[in-house]
């Protein structure tokens, strides 16, 4: 029994041996790349559909004031976007992007293209809005006219005052084989970085299993351009069926996260008697919103030693490593 022992603590510390030299010389993630110590675990919660209604954009503000929210994104095709415009102005450190919207998805309440039917014809329905399903965009639409149509809502963004920090999706659009390329394009063109994972992909891989490589492939394309990337994307899903699930589910998120950088999407929403007329989700919104203002939630962030950031940070951090970069080149002859 002694000699089997000895044999089992050897074997032990040989496999400890060993995996420690493998992780010695795997790769680091994203957030290591940024700067953050090795295993830190740095999440963006991120509210999409800013500037939907007025409803949406009272709980982007109250998730980024009182909770552990950090960004948002801006619909700019829709009604509500000059409140939040104001708001941005008033408080000019606010972390927001461009949520690329090329669907009007909700059957009553609905928006057209920023570019005009003229310039973007396949974008839009016979209701002269845009379509309501992306597979009724992937059918119809050119990438010239998506292109286009991102152009134009970076151009309203600009026009009212103000520099996007990074530029996403509504729906997943854009992350059509078709359109992708021109998606990272206008944020390269523009040093805009755009949400996109090229990390281990823990839960995007789940949704889309098989994006990983060329997903990495396009993520270093990215980094290379001077642009930060993502380690995964937590799309807020996963088996979520009801709203008293929702706090459970981000909680549970917090305890098993992997290092990197990921970032985690809600659609807060303080709903009011209007927003029933605009889409049957209100519910789930709502118990978004309240998951992000709950004392619990914010404990597990600090019990766990989840770093929170920003895509501001996120940029920041990667032109310091850029600028290191640079000063290591060698100089050519």
């Amino acid at each position: 029994m002694y000699k089997y022992g000895r044999i089992l603590v050897a074997w032990s510390v040989f496999v400890a041996i060993a995996l420690t030299s493998i992780n010695a010389f795997s790769e680091p993630t994203y957030a290591e790349k940024l700067g953050w110590p090795a295993g830190s675990r740095v999440v963006i919660f991120h509210v999409d559909d800013a500037g939907m209604s007025h409803d949406s954009n009272m709980g982007a503000f109250e998730a980024i004031e009182k909770g552990v929210a950090t960004s948002t994104s801006v619909m700019y095709p829709c009604p509500w976007v000059p409140e939040f415009a104001h708001y941005w102005a008033k408080h000019p450190d606010l972390d927001a992007g461009i949520h690329t919207t090329l669907t009007a998805e909700w059957g009553e309440y609905r928006w057209g293209p920023l570019a005009g039917k003229k310039a973007v014809p396949g974008l839009v329905d016979n209701e002269g809005c845009l379509w309501h399903s992306v597979e009724q965009v992937t059918a119809k639409a050119t990438p010239d006219e998506v292109e286009a149509e991102i152009r134009a809502q970076l151009d309203r963004c600009l026009t009212l005052g103000f520099k996007p920090t990074h530029i996403d999706s509504h729906m997943g659009t854009v992350f059509s084989p078709a359109y992708i390329e021109r998606y990272v394009k206008v944020g390269i063109e523009n040093n805009i970085p755009v949400m996109f994972p090229g990390g281990h992909m823990e839960y995007i891989s789940k949704e889309e299993p098989n994006m990983t490589e060329p997903a990495r492939a396009m993520a270093k394309m990215l980094w290379d351009a001077g642009l930060p990337v993502l380690d995964d994307i937590h799309t807020g899903g996963y088996g979520v069926k009801s709203p008293e699930e929702k706090k459970g589910q981000i909680i549970n998120f917090l305890h098993t996260v992997k290092p990197g950088v990921t970032q985690f999407i809600v659609h807060c929403t303080r709903p009011t008697e209007i927003f029933q007329f605009i889409s049957g989700s209100g519910k789930m919104r709502l118990a978004e919103l309240n998951a992000m203002i709950d004392p619990d939630v914010r404990k597990v962030v600090q019990e766990e030693k989840i770093i929170l950031t920003t895509w501001k940070e996120l940029k920041e951090r990667r032109d310091q490593v850029k600028a290191k970069e640079q000063q290591q080149a060698p100089a050519k002859s």
